[in-house]
């Protein structure tokens, strides 16, 4: 009987937090960061997400794939619901249970993005992840602030005239740098090692923490559900997604791409099928652009 409950007890200490039997599509780099942000925070924790893509797939009612205390808000007040949350932990005397905001790009980048600066601004102790799949996936695949320029979405659709969306996508990093928090980072579902000891940081330090995960998603993307880690890694390579940390302002690269021509990384999705030879070069050359201003972030030792 001893030996059954301990079995018990050690099945419980291995489950997954995040659990499978959501209704995720197959393939998706989202459930990934899940599932790799709940076994690297551990139980002691309240996680809040707002209406997006990993709230509509794990809660599904009765079920839920979360085994944490889980706070669903509405997309415009997820950073919102974390502070209040925060403080009342505070309140009652609690300082080890940490509030995880969990917000997809639409939510993050654009709908919440006020609600955002004010809880970063005022410092919240909380840990604020954003899963970036480049647009509003469960509403219908339209374009958000953190879709790459000439990607075709529904509300930026490829034509004869204009080829997909024709403004470059947020740097929310850098805007998270400008509020002088902590602990900012930008990782990926490509390199998993690296994103743990971004989460592990982040979970020591108090005050307001900030981390940028690379999803990618097979249905706004276009392709074949078995290439999402290829793709994550291909974006690494060339130099598409940057991973990077700030600590106290300080910015340090933590891979430095192999730069990869990124015609390799666009050529697997559909969302790119229609670029010229001109705009896949424009794109190359903005990837040059972005990273010597990283460098040189790098060097004089700020964000």
């Amino acid at each position: 009987m001893v030996e059954n409950m301990n079995k018990e007890k050690n099945d419980m200490e291995n489950e997954n937090l995040f659990e499978s039997g959501h209704t995720a599509c197959a393939g998706c780099g989202a459930t990934i960061a899940m599932r790799f942000i709940l076994d690297t925070l551990g139980k002691d924790i309240i996680v809040v997400n707002p209406t997006g893509c990993m709230e509509i797939v794990s809660t599904k009612y009765p079920w839920t794939a979360w085994r944490v205390p889980y706070i669903h808000s509405i997309f415009e007040n997820g950073p919102a619901v974390a502070s209040g949350i925060t403080r009342t932990l505070k309140a009652k005397g609690n300082d080890h249970t940490r509030v995880v905001y969990i917000g997809g790009d639409g939510a993050t980048f654009d709908i919440s993005m006020g609600q955002l600066s004010g809880a970063l601004e005022r410092n919240e102790d909380g840990i604020f992840i954003c899963y970036n799949n480049g647009a509003y996936m469960n509403t219908g695949i339209q374009r958000s602030s953190a879709t790459p320029i000439f990607a075709s979405t529904t509300t930026s659709p490829a034509g004869k005239k204009i080829h997909g969306k024709m403004e470059p996508k947020k740097h929310i990093g850098l805007i998270a740098a400008g509020h002088n928090i902590p602990y900012i980072a930008s990782a990926s579902v490509g390199n998993l090692p690296d994103l743990k000891m971004k989460l592990e940081k982040a979970k020591k330090i108090r005050g307001s923490s900030f981390i940028l995960i690379h999803t990618p998603c097979v249905l706004g993307w276009r392709y074949d559900p078995s290439l999402t880690i290829k793709i994550a890694r291909l974006a690494i390579e060339t130099g598409m997604t940057h991973l990077y940390e700030m600590e106290k302002g300080k910015l340090t690269v933590n891979v430095e791409p192999k730069f990869t021509p990124v015609e390799e990384y666009l050529k697997l999705q559909g969302r790119f099928k229609h670029l010229t030879k001109e705009e896949i070069e424009k794109i190359q050359e903005e990837v040059h652009i972005d990273w010597q201003a990283l460098k040189v972030m790098e060097k004089i030792g700020r964000g």
